[in-house]
């Protein structure tokens, strides 16, 4: 049963009305004194509570009401309705235990999306320790790979959050596989044949951000010749991925929020409202919660971006899974350089599970392409990884000398790992990024950085 308090009657039928047509039994409350007897006798599965009722504007009713509701059922989920100059009312609710929050006007697809997301979550309880062969056969995981016991609690919150349609904000340092978790979210969801889109903020300046999140229309300004679409509207019935969001500065926040809040945008130059449907995955390695006690990251955003968080554990972390990943990569590049016999010792295995790599999988991935193109042996021993991640480190502390002779620059690498990987997938550019573990965008960037002309058999 859903409970619906407003005190405004016409409200409380339109949502009843909504509600009742997809199936939901609902119940009324018009004062929070009503409210409170009827969950002193039941206890409903999801209340929508109103934050400002008509003798009170300031909205603080409304959260004393929340605080008695969390204290007599704690194990209802609560949605909160809210006008847009009263979010940060929201935002307070958000805190005491609310699990969304919604604007007047709302849209109703958004208001069902909501509570169906509410309901799935607040119904999601296993109490039994995921295991990695019980996790395959429920979810769809792909190449990620790993079988620690706190990153297997990850996985299996990523597949039990996928089938909603909450918000998720994936953080962890650089190099843990943010992108590969979002992915993850999309690939096992209801969205999964729909598109998924990714957008690094970190790498869009405030005055391209509109342009390159909602599009643009043909002279809304001067080197716009024809019309833009927007990363929105590329991801509309699907995913959007938008990673690196700590690094959005406050002006481009706050643009952002609106499409988050009432999952509609205008095109710059437009002033035609667009509605837009798309499931919302954010990530970052910033510390976003100090964040906004600085200031410098709205804590508005802060609450609507992390309806779930997922903290991707550090490599350091999971020290078991070293090994796993080291022969995944082996057995990548085996097929990339044709080089069946291509392995790892089990010391060299040991020894790297032992290291510091700050740089988490990213770094580990790199130190064995660089090593097995150095090495030149099929059997990779201690020594051969030692000499390229003491190679990696004077690189990284910006100490590197001149190679010796015979050994090949990172560029080096990279341009002859890349022409070997084109001439081994017969130029198909999307096999090509997955073994290389790039984008197809990142690839094309550096087939033109590096000047590697191809025919695209794709």
């Amino acid at each position: 049963m859903i409970l619906i308090v407003d005190d405004d009657k016409a409200v409380r039928t339109s949502l009843s009305m909504v509600l009742r047509k997809e199936g939901y039994e609902t119940q009324e409350a018009s004062a929070p004194a009503g409210a409170l007897a009827l969950l002193r006798e039941q206890s409903p599965e999801l209340i929508l509570l109103d934050m400002n009722f008509s003798l009170d504007t300031s909205g603080e009713e409304g959260l004393q009401l929340l605080e008695k509701v969390r204290q007599l059922r704690p194990e209802a989920t609560v949605i909160l309705i809210t006008g847009w100059a009263t979010v940060d009312l929201a935002v307070r609710g958000m805190k005491m235990g609310a699990r969304d929050f919604l604007n007047k006007p709302w849209d109703n697809d958004h208001l069902l999306r909501s509570v169906k997301t509410a309901l799935d979550l607040s119904g999601q309880h296993d109490e039994t320790s995921p295991t990695r062969r019980k996790l395959d056969e429920q979810y769809d995981f792909g190449h990620i790979i790993g079988e620690d016991p706190a990153f297997l609690q990850v996985l299996e919150t990523v597949g039990r959050v996928a089938a909603t349609d909450a918000s998720v904000l994936i953080l962890g340092e650089s190099g843990t596989g943010k992108e590969l978790i979002a992915e993850a979210v999309h690939q096992n969801s209801a969205r999964r044949k729909k598109p998924f889109v990714k957008v690094n903020l970190g790498g869009i300046s405030s005055t391209l951000f509109e342009s390159e999140l909602f599009g643009h229309v043909r002279g809304a300004f001067t080197d716009a010749r024809r019309d833009r679409t927007g990363r929105f509207e590329m991801a509309n019935t699907g995913s959007i991925f938008l990673d690196e969001i700590g690094d959005l500065d406050l002006a481009s926040q706050v643009k952002l929020l609106r499409v988050l809040q009432d999952q509609t945008y205008e095109q710059l130059g437009s002033s035609r409202t667009r509605r837009v449907d798309v499931r919302v995955i954010s990530a970052t390695n910033r510390p976003l919660e100090e964040m906004v006690v600085q200031g410098s990251f709205r804590e508005d955003l802060f609450y609507r971006i992390n309806l779930i968080t997922v903290r991707l554990p550090a490599l350091r972390e999971r020290p078991a899974d070293i090994p796993r990943l080291v022969e995944f990569f082996i057995d990548n590049l085996r097929q990339i350089y044709q080089r069946p016999a291509l392995s790892a010792g089990p010391a060299a295995l040991r020894w790297l599970s032992e290291q510091p790599l700050p740089g988490n999988i990213r770094q580990l991935k790199n130190l064995v392409e660089r090593t097995v193109l150095v090495s030149g042996h099929d059997l990779l021993e201690v020594s051969d990884f030692e000499n390229q991640f003491q190679e990696g480190a004077r690189r990284a502390a910006g100490k590197e000398e001149l190679p010796p002779v015979g050994m090949m620059t990172l560029e080096e690498m990279e341009i002859e790992m890349i022409k070997k990987a084109m001439a081994h997938h017969r130029n198909r550019v999307s096999k090509v990024a997955r073994s290389l573990g790039l984008t197809r965008s990142s690839l094309y960037r550096r087939l033109e950085k590096y000047g590697i002309s191809y025919e695209d058999s794709e």
